[in-house]
């Protein structure tokens, strides 16, 4: 089935909100409905199965890896209608233009990514993507210290917060991340004291 406009969505918040469930809920909706649907992925994320997009939860769906956003328009094929695009953080600037171009050719596309950082700070071509979308929905994780909604993701070096400094990109799960809200997420600069 042939959408009649194209859109965007943005399914964005901390590690372990449950991002990637909600892209792959919106997917399945759209094969029973039978659109023909595609899954792409950053070939970066090999934390679960290589061709498929993998939830924190243990859901999957068949994803082509690819290494950059413009090699997604050689690999769609002509009668796709949905396009997912899970991990966007790692994709290239390309990515935006890219999804414009695809929403402006009539397909859905659906996208999900962290939006901020380990920092806190705008993470890659997700914040702006959001801002051009048709519709964003910003899910919360639990705060692993408090309880409370989280909206942040805690990097962890040793059982320690990760320093500022610290490289943006480093792909691993709950070994390395946790969900913080705003009191409980720590990021410490040069010259600051590590908690105990």
């Amino acid at each position: 089935m042939k959408h009649t406009n194209g859109s965007v969505e943005v399914v964005c918040g901390s590690m372990f909100s449950g991002k990637t469930d909600e892209l792959i809920r919106r997917l399945r909706r759209a094969a029973i409905a039978r659109q023909k649907v595609q899954v792409f992925k950053p070939a970066i994320d090999v934390r679960y199965a290589v061709e498929k997009v993998t939830s924190h939860a243990g859901t999957d769906f068949d994803a082509i890896p690819v290494g950059h956003a413009a090699d997604i328009r050689f690999r769609l094929e002509a009668d796709t209608t949905v396009v997912g695009v899970d991990e966007a953080q790692f994709f290239d600037a390309e990515i935006i233009p890219l999804v414009d171009e695809l929403a402006g050719r009539g397909l859905r596309v659906i996208v999900a990514g962290l939006d901020t950082d380990f920092r806190g700070e705008p993470f890659g071509p997700v914040p702006v993507l959001m801002a051009r979308a048709e519709k964003v929905d910003k899910l919360q994780a639990i705060c692993m210290v408090c309880g409370e909604p989280a909206s942040r993701t805690q990097r962890l070096v040793n059982g320690k917060p990760a320093r500022y400094d610290e490289p943006v990109v480093i792909v691993g799960a709950a070994e390395m991340y946790e969900a913080r809200c705003r009191k409980h997420h720590e990021v410490p600069r040069e010259g600051d004291e590590l908690p105990r």
